[in-house]
């Protein structure tokens, strides 16, 4: 049973992509997307990170902080960013914890890997509430932007 709207967000602590702790409870006080994501270096997820690297001014001017988050290594997800410009933290649920807690886990991904995070976007407000939630089954279908932005504008 997976988070829904009016939901109290599931507090974390994660390592990003430069191997520093990042806590969702840091960002209280400002409007957070989270976007979960499968795998570092797949085309789909590199073009919805490349959608919001290229979009990043607009999430800004909506007064929230976008945080991507997958089961890759902070090793990985820092060569990842290297290579991509990604211009967002990038945070590793190597242990599949956050994952697990917002309810996004494959059973079964491609090529049998087990417990990989579903493309996922989740909007939290200023006090923790989720407003916005999105888990995608299908890894090839990206999240609808339009209406996280919508909800961003409705939150300001």
């Amino acid at each position: 049973m997976g988070l829904k709207i009016g939901d109290k967000a599931p507090l974390f602590s994660l390592i990003n992509d430069q191997k520093e702790q990042v806590n969702l409870a840091d960002y209280q006080g400002k409007n957070v997307v989270l976007l979960f994501f499968p795998l570092a270096f797949t085309g789909v997820c590199t073009d919805e990170l490349c959608q919001i690297r290229d979009e990043k001014s607009i999430y800004d001017g909506l007064d929230a902080q976008v945080l991507g988050i997958s089961i890759d290594s902070p090793f990985v997800l820092e060569e990842f960013k290297k290579q991509q410009g990604y211009n967002i933290p990038l945070l590793s649920d190597f242990n599949r914890e956050v994952s697990m807690a917002y309810d996004v886990l494959y059973d079964t991904f491609v090529l049998n890997m087990n417990k990989v995070a579903k493309r996922s976007a989740f909007v939290i407000d200023k006090s923790g509430i989720v407003k916005y939630a999105e888990v995608l089954n299908n890894a090839g279908d990206l999240p609808n932007f339009d209406e996280i932005k919508k909800t961003l504008k409705e939150l300001n």
